[in-house]
């Protein structure tokens, strides 16, 4: 079994699909309309497996927008993770050493859903 999609709620499908593209730097897989009132949009940040999911129509976009927290986005270097998303406009909050070694740095979207950077020093190269 692989995590592929996480369903994230939003007010504003092409609002939070620039946040995501342009603030973030996520690949835009997907955006299609396969029936009358819904959408469906696919989104993945560079180098995951995993994606996003938002849209409207659908009963899996349905909670409420700004419902989901905490999901993880790793990174091999914090720091420089961190300056480039606030280059491009993402209030980031500062890099936290939350014990072991290793690093958090939360954010929010635009309707309030949350995630955290994270960096483990021991996953780099293969690891990673």
């Amino acid at each position: 079994m692989r995590l592929e999609l996480v369903p994230v709620p939003v007010a504003d499908v092409d609002r939070a699909k620039a946040f995501y593209a342009e603030k973030l730097g996520f690949v835009v897989d997907v955006d299609v309309s396969p029936a009358d009132g819904v959408r469906v949009v696919q989104l993945t940040p560079p180098g995951s497996a995993c994606s996003i999911g938002i849209g409207s129509g659908l009963p899996v976009y349905e909670a409420p927008p700004g419902s989901i927290r905490g999901l993880h986005l790793v990174v091999a270097d914090i720091e420089r993770a961190r300056a480039e998303l606030v280059a491009r406009g993402v209030d980031v909050g500062a890099v936290t050493d939350v014990g072991g070694g290793v690093l958090y740095a939360s954010f929010e979207d635009l309707d309030g859903n949350t995630f955290t950077l994270q960096e483990m020093p021991w996953r780099t190269g293969d690891a990673f």
